[in-house]
């Protein structure tokens, strides 16, 4: 198969994601997320590489939200199942990070998804919801549920994440 009229090109940028995580560090978990929802703080470049954004953040809880595009399709035409994933982990993760106090961090120690249904570019606006379901001074469980732009449940992830004190 050769390159034809078809081709279609996407350009990305990026901040420094150091800068990023050397605010992180500075700030409790919860004033850290809420700044890079508002925009204080860039996004890692992962968000602005797959579009996705975080649109709400409570304590324990993070919503994520995307528009599915052309760029997110596996080869047979729907979205990705790492782009679900990738949503998931970061709504999960997020929700444990706004727990942590500052200096602390955290890391995925796994994560299971479940697909439901599959998204398209029709699919509207998708919204990945975190929540917090334990945070213990080592280890805190989330669970996180995607959405399509109509409310339909497309996916489900359960995660687990090592917290990493300061002081440990």
């Amino acid at each position: 198969m050769s390159a034809g009229p078809d081709i279609r090109e996407r350009t990305h940028h990026w901040s420094d994601p150091r800068e990023t995580a050397a605010v992180a560090l500075r700030s409790d978990g919860l004033t850290f997320i809420r700044a890079m929802a508002s925009g204080e703080v860039p996004p890692p470049p992962i968000a602005t590489l797959l579009g996705m954004s975080v649109a709400e953040v409570e304590p324990g809880r993070v919503v994520f939200t995307l528009e599915p595009a052309e760029f997110h399709f596996n080869p047979i035409g729907s979205v990705h199942g790492g782009v679900y994933a990738t949503l998931l982990d970061s709504a999960a993760g997020c929700a444990v990070h706004t727990t942590l106090p500052q200096g602390a961090r955290y890391t995925s120690l796994d994560l299971s998804v479940k697909f439901v249904r599959a998204l398209r570019t029709d699919s509207g606006t998708v919204r990945a919801e975190g929540t917090v379901v334990h945070a213990g001074s080592r280890t805190a469980l989330a669970e996180a549920r995607l959405f399509d732009g109509d409310g339909r449940l497309c996916a489900t992830a359960t995660s687990s994440c090592l917290v990493i004190r300061p002081d440990a």
